[in-house]
């Protein structure tokens, strides 16, 4: 039976403006778990409402922001893997205009925001990330640990670096479950940072599972882009439903 979605664009107050956000829950009334659906690098696009609206037809309130919005504003339209160098060079500039403590500061906003709405259950949320943003779901888990149970990171980019705030430091402090799927072929998280990244993760003791996704490329779920693998994909769907399902319930 297919679900009706409520869809409709906010304007989040934060503490650098208003950030837009775009919101989806099942119609009719009734409050459903709360995610936040971070983007990846290229930026708000169709492509991400349409896989917020598969995650809220399956019953929760999805939250998709434009972390952008300190510096643009918009969609970035389609992307597929073969931009030009007007394009790449435009999403470099936007990636490096933004970073943890920002992004945190935005998380923060967005978890009121859910509160102060009744179409949002009150308790515990999710949050998943994919490629750049796949550190910040795992840091919004350590910093949020109240208030996040259920992470989940995508071909995430940077989860093992020299800062302080790297993600296979903080998740210490996380209480929430995470979930790491990780592409077989990806030039920005090598097959060689698998084992050390998994066992920095088990000596945090993070309640985490690492899980490699062999033979797909770095974005294989995004089904505008050249190296979508339907069959990894699914199992990334799975995976997801399965975690938010078990962590938060949902009321479909």
């Amino acid at each position: 039976m297919s679900v009706a979605v409520h869809q409709r664009q906010a304007e989040i107050a934060t503490r650098d403006g208003a950030m837009p956000t775009w919101i989806c829950h099942p119609q009719g009334a009734g409050a459903h778990p709360a995610l936040i659906f971070y983007m990846d690098a290229p930026g708000m696009r169709e492509e991400l409402r349409a896989m917020c609206r598969r995650l809220a037809a399956a019953g929760y309130y999805v939250m998709l922001p434009d972390l952008y919005y300190r510096s643009h504003h918009g969609d970035m339209g389609p992307f597929r893997g073969d931009e030009d160098a007007q394009h790449k060079q435009l999403i470099g500039r936007l990636m490096g205009s933004i970073g943890i403590e920002l992004v945190m500061a935005d998380t923060a906003a967005l978890i009121a925001h859910a509160r102060a709405d009744p179409a949002a259950a009150p308790g515990a949320l999710g949050c998943v990330g994919y490629c750049m943003s796949g550190q910040y779901a795992l840091n919004a888990a350590a910093r949020f640990a109240d208030e996040i149970a259920a992470a989940a990171c995508f071909y995430g980019t940077h989860l093992m670096t020299e800062r302080e705030d790297s993600p296979h430091r903080v998740v210490r402090d996380a209480r929430a479950e995470i979930y790491v799927g990780w592409a077989g072929i990806d030039p920005f998280a090598p097959m060689e940072q698998l084992a050390p990244f998994s066992a920095a993760l088990q000596a945090a003791g993070a309640d985490a599972r690492v899980e490699l996704y062999p033979d797909v490329w770095h974005g294989f779920a995004f089904p505008e882009r050249l190296v979508y693998n339907a069959d990894a994909a699914e199992r990334h769907w799975e995976r997801l439903l399965d975690l938010f399902g078990r962590k938060l319930g949902s009321k479909q």
